[in-house]
């Protein structure tokens, strides 16, 4: 079972008081108590009211109001949420909350989240039930045969992209099982564009197999840089296309890199979904 514990405001919180070095250390202590525990999902505080707006829907049509807002005790200045087998086992951890937080003196909330199982079967559940088998993102691994550490190298310089972890296998557990010439070779790299990541490994042996029927799809609005984030990519490798405008792009060019890696990096017209 999902709650959410809600920290409710008071004036202090409303007027943006921010927590003490001693409130934060007590709330992160509670935190890491209840992580280890296995029951903490999340967990934010909120801005005052008087940063935020409500909307009103009066015959369909919605009212800005701006804060702040009154009855404090009923606004929200934080929250968490715990997945517990019950809402006694919610209020216990409720119970534990730090001291140090409003010296002692403050309101909580708990409420438990709805199930798909809650509501009757039908189209507009299915809809819902469709939309929750959605993972959280969406990625893309890419294997190598022992280049991955350069050819991700590569990446992040092409695309200024962030390469925000590279481990190898001797660093891993897996060193016991690898070669030893294969421990300093990679076995997870991660390259974070955009929020979308690009990630790849080294592949020993018949592990790895070359890049087949998939292409990498770079989308640039200014059409100079999509031209020489190709060019970068193309040098060494193949062009399977060259860049040029299509019916539907500015500039649109298909190539693979000396990596063996195929990449499509266009930048599509207005009047291209």
């Amino acid at each position: 079972m999902r709650y959410m514990l809600m920290r409710k405001a008071d004036v202090d919180t409303e007027q943006g008081v921010l927590p003490s070095q001693e409130l934060l250390q007590a709330m992160g202590d509670y935190n890491e108590r209840l992580i280890r525990a296995g029951v903490f999902v999340t967990g934010d505080g909120l801005r005052p009211s008087g940063e935020g707006c409500r909307l009103e829907f009066r015959g369909g049509e919605p009212r800005v109001i701006q804060g702040p807002f009154d009855a404090t005790e009923e606004l929200l200045a934080g929250y968490s949420v715990l997945e517990v087998e019950s809402l006694e086992e919610a209020i216990e951890w409720a119970k534990g909350w730090p001291r140090e937080d409003g010296e002692g003196n403050v309101t909580l909330e708990l409420r438990r989240y709805f199930t798909m199982e809650d509501f009757d079967p039908g189209a507009g559940l299915d809809k819902h039930m469709a939309q929750s088998r959605m993972p959280r993102a969406l990625q893309v691994h890419l294997a190598f045969p022992g280049t991955c550490r350069e050819a991700m190298a590569f990446y992040a310089e092409v695309t200024g992209g962030h390469l925000e972890a590279v481990l190898t296998y001797g660093e891993t557990p897996a060193a016991e099982q690898a070669p030893q010439e294969w421990h300093d070779r990679v076995v997870h790299a991660s390259l974070n564009i955009r929020g979308h990541r690009l990630m790849g490994a080294d592949m020993m042996g018949d592990c790895y197999q070359p890049p087949q029927g998939a292409q990498l799809f770079l989308d640039y609005a200014d059409v100079d840089q999509a031209a020489q984030v190709f060019q970068r990519l193309a040098e060494g490798g193949q062009v399977l296309m060259p860049f040029e405008a299509t019916f539907w792009a500015q500039g649109f060019g298909m190539a693979t890199d000396r990596f063996g890696v195929h990449w499509m990096v266009a930048t599509p017209s207005d009047q291209c979904p």
